[in-house]
């Protein structure tokens, strides 16, 4: 480093402590050559983008608020600051609290960049025209230095996108909301143009499509389910429709020359497929993931599922043929975030290229969607699916695959079975039962029809081994009196004409037993209604890019705001402390809507509006007022007969429509409108007094924790978005209103008589003075705590986040992540809480524990 650069760096050093920062002081080689660029993410006091140039031995740094844009007309902010080191491109970390620019930071973006100009005399006369090559940017930008005023200690510059192939309209597509995690480990000289995301003898030599990246292969993954429609969807030109195999559901990981196959729910089966695994294997398949379906082909229908379970109880498994429909990673790329057709072509390339006889490629048809399903249901297919065109890859159920079926057809959980009657061996039918909201079976009729003598001899040994002395099935009057009971493990699936009002199947028949799915996830299926003809086409190059291996960011697709959305006054700061705007507000529940409709689906809410800001008057809305809310619905007023209809958000679009309306905050009940009387969750909300530091809360929320479980009742903490906690208690809806309170209230009035120190029963603030009242009034009926993921409006508009109890000790407070910075969050989503459901509580045995009874 020369001594021109080393003291252009002397600002930079003067402003940290590197006994403290783990930032780089100095060093890093340069390369005039090829001089690099890089984007670091950076969560200081407010999320920005810190964009460096390579020049002079240096990296000349802006500071970027809202990121780069693709729109020539979004002209950004970009402020400039000290010069940084070249060593500084590779950091990745966290500056320390009380250091300089405190907080996370990742990089964003990275690679080459090419001075269209003098960059020196650029520099110096404010207009810098350089051509980006990252991961992310690319294409022709210029930075121009605008009038000073005397308020500004810094020069403040614009970061424009100038037009050429690469523009992108910003209500189409946001970079950085579509492309949010780091690029860090991907190969420092960014793929040139024309490389391909596989071997060009796979993928062809157009170049990496849009959403591909680079990542390692992960050890599992879950694949995608479809949505079951009544009716085949609208706009057929934005679908492809595909047989349904009467299967099972199998997955293939790649590597090395090796492959496994492995079920949905991820069981390995490949010592069950041996002949299956070396014709992938023959096939020389790059390193990837492989979905599709295992089928048995049969003599009178296109599949038979009877005899492909036959096979595997028999070990005659080489006629089994695998029909490969989707490639989700290949060559070291994560394909999640590009277009299925796009995908699939990759993967038609693969399969073609060494053909094996029973690896195929699932193929799609080119007809009007009702003879597709009318030729299937012809040729005894099992239906029809079918998925967007441009959709992306997402591990869970979706919207984007649906599935139409010939009859109605799903998985029941054997609960029983009868004594075969004249000549019949084995046994007379099963007894069948699905499961409900709450967990538990209920009886759903019987099936004694579709099986062959194999079959009742082979399924009455393998009941006997599941005998039990009593029914599995909630109560029930229409249950067989003479039956043999057993223990809800088996699963089978059966064709039936309808349901009956009263929740039983009618005309049913046996087609086999699922070994693929686990007894705990049957439920009943309900078809949904099909996709609608005006839906918008996403492309899937606005979606998200696919999360890091092993985590699956329940975020949207995409964060571009509805065409029907209109922004009233969208550059209205509501919050001074943070600068966040009005549509700050709107994109970010755009943003986290599908993680925070877990929490609001099914509830009545109360709204927390902010007219002229967080500073201003707020108000508290529990009903409608003149202005409808689309997505905001009315409920039954028989919820609350004594006041005027109550509010629940029925659709993501209810959070843009309510924030438009000046809404900060979502509260919500602690119970579900289809079981209004009975709260199904218990909640206790950590409210410090003066003087309570926030190791105080940490420990007392470790203290409540304790007790609780000491009680048998699971407990799941989240930020509460202020300077407290929130910790819930799901609940199995049993108890009313009046005695969950009053349980609540027992379990606090405990607390604080044997820790008196820490903890006070009663809410006044001169009680809780050094001291934390647990808030137990938020259980009663009517009343509402803040939902995981609303904002609050407090200054810096903090986020109630869901939480690991292993994450307590690194939190900095309840509010610990703002609006600003919830992306760094999203990756989680809510990961921490996924056994939530499970871990639904009783309270009886809690109750007695405590010696409490109920009014």
């Amino acid at each position: 480093m020369d001594e021109r650069s080393s003291d252009a760096l002397k600002t930079d050093r003067d402003k940290r402590n590197f006994d403290i920062t783990p930032e780089p002081a100095a060093g890093g080689a340069a390369n005039e050559e090829a001089r690099a660029f890089v984007v670091q993410k950076h969560w200081a006091t407010r999320l920005h983008y810190d964009f460096r140039l390579e020049l002079g031995g240096t990296m000349k740094s802006w500071a970027v608020p809202k990121g780069p844009s693709f729109d020539p007309a979004d002209k950004r902010m970009a402020v400039h600051v000290e010069d940084h080191p070249i060593s500084y491109n590779t950091f990745e970390g966290t500056i320390p609290p009380k250091q300089y620019g405190a907080g996370k930071v990742i990089v964003w973006d990275k690679g080459v960049w090419i001075p269209l100009e003098d960059p020196y005399e650029g520099l110096r006369q404010g207009r810098l025209k350089f051509e980006l090559r990252g991961h992310k940017l690319h294409g022709r930008w210029t930075l121009v230095r605008i009038k000073n005023r005397r308020d500004e200690r810094q020069d403040p510059w614009l970061l424009i996108k100038e037009r050429d192939e690469h523009v992108r309209a910003a209500g189409e597509y946001s970079v950085v909301d579509a492309l949010p995690d780091s690029v860090k480990h991907l190969p420092d000289q960014p793929a040139p143009k024309g490389a391909a995301v596989a071997p060009a003898t796979v993928t062809g030599a157009s170049g990496p499509p849009a959403g591909a990246r680079a990542a390692p292969l992960p050890d599992k993954l879950q694949p995608q389910l479809a949505t079951l429609v009544d009716e085949p969807p609208g706009d057929p030109q934005r679908w492809v429709f595909e047989i349904k195999f009467d299967g099972y559901r199998m997955l293939a990981r790649a590597e090395g020359g090796q492959v496994r196959l492995l079920t949905r729910n991820g069981n390995d089966w490949t010592a069950k497929l041996p002949e299956l695994a070396r014709s992938l294997e023959a096939m020389d398949l790059p390193d990837g993931w492989y979905d599709g379906e295992i089928i048995m082909p049969g003599t009178r229908v296109p599949a038979d599922f009877q005899a492909l379970q036959g096979a595997f109880d028999s070990a005659r498994t080489a006629d089994i043929v695998y029909y490969l429909f989707d490639l989700p990673y290949c060559a070291g790329h994560d394909l999640r975030g590009v277009p299925l057709v796009e995908r699939r072509a990759v993967l038609q390339r693969i399969v073609e290229r060494r053909p094996q006889d029973k690896v195929r490629f699932s193929a799609v048809f080119d007809a009007p969607p009702q003879e597709i399903v009318a030729s299937a249901c012809r040729l005894g297919l099992e239906g029809v699916i079918a998925k967007r065109r441009d959709s992306a890859y997402v591990t869970r159920r979706s919207s984007d695959w649906v599935k139409l079926k010939c009859g109605q057809r799903q998985e029941f959980v054997v609960g029983g079975y009868t004594d075969p009657k004249g000549s019949r061996t084995g046994l007379g039918s099963l007894l069948l039962g699905v499961h409900d909201e709450q967990g538990a079976l209920r009886y759903a009729g019987n099936v004694g029809t579709g099986f062959n003598e194999q079959t009742l001899r082979e399924l009455r040994a393998r009941l006997g081994e599941l005998q039990a002395g009593a029914s599995p099935f909630a109560p029930d009057a229409n249950l067989p009196r003479q039956a043999h009971w057993v223990r809800p493990e088996l699963v089978c699936e059966v064709a039936f004409g309808e349901w009956t009002r009263d929740g039983r199947i009618r005309h049913s028949v046996f087609h086999g037993i699922r070994d693929d799915k686990p007894a705990q996830a049957i439920t009943r299926e309900a078809a949904r209604p099909a996709a609608p003809v005006d839906r918008p086409a996403k492309s899937a190059s606005r979606r998200r890019a696919a999360p890091s291996p092993g985590k699956e960011a329940a975020v949207p697709a995409e964060v571009a705001l509805p065409a029907s959305l209109r922004v009233t006054n969208p550059d209205r700061v509501i919050d001074a402390a943070s600068g966040a705007t009005k549509l700050d507000l709107v994109r970010y529940y755009a943003l986290v809507a599908p993680l925070m409709m877990e929490h609001l689906r099914d509830r009545p809410v109360a709204l927390v509006r902010a007219p002229t800001g967080i500073g201003g008057e707020l108000f508290f809305q529990k009903h409608m007022e003149r202005y409808k809310m689309p997505g905001v619905v009315q409920l039954d007023r028989a919820i609350d007969p004594d006041h005027p209809p109550l509010l629940a958000v029925a659709q993501p679009e209810g959070l843009l429509s309510a924030a438009q309306m000046n809404v900060v905050e979502f509260h919500t009940w602690n119970g579900m409108t289809r079981s209004i009387r009975t709260p199904d969750r218990m909640t206790f909300d950590l409210d410090p007094g003066e003087g309570v530091g926030w190791p105080q809360i940490q420990e007392a929320a470790q203290l409540v924790h304790g007790f609780l479980r000491e009680l048998g009742l699971a407990a799941f903490l989240k930020t509460s978005g202020g300077k407290g906690l929130h910790i819930v208690v799901p609940l199995v809806p049993k108890f009313d209103w009046d005695t969950v309170k009053d349980f609540s209230q027992a379990i606090v009035q405990h607390l604080a008589r044997t820790i008196p120190q820490r903890f006070v029963a009663k809410s006044g603030g001169g009680n809780r003075v050094g001291r934390i009242f647990i808030d137990y009034l938020r259980n009663g009926f009517g009343a509402t705590t803040a939902a995981a993921w609303s904002a609050r409006s407090r200054p810096g508009l903090g986020i109630s986040v869901p939480v690991r109890w292993e994450e307590l000790a690194q939190l900095t407070s309840g509010a610990h992540w703002t609006v600003a910075t919830v992306q760094s969050r999203l990756a989680d989503g809510n990961e921490p809480w996924s056994a939530y459901e499970a871990s639904r509580n009783g309270l009886a045995a809690a109750m007695k524990t405590l010696g409490f009874k109920a009014r």
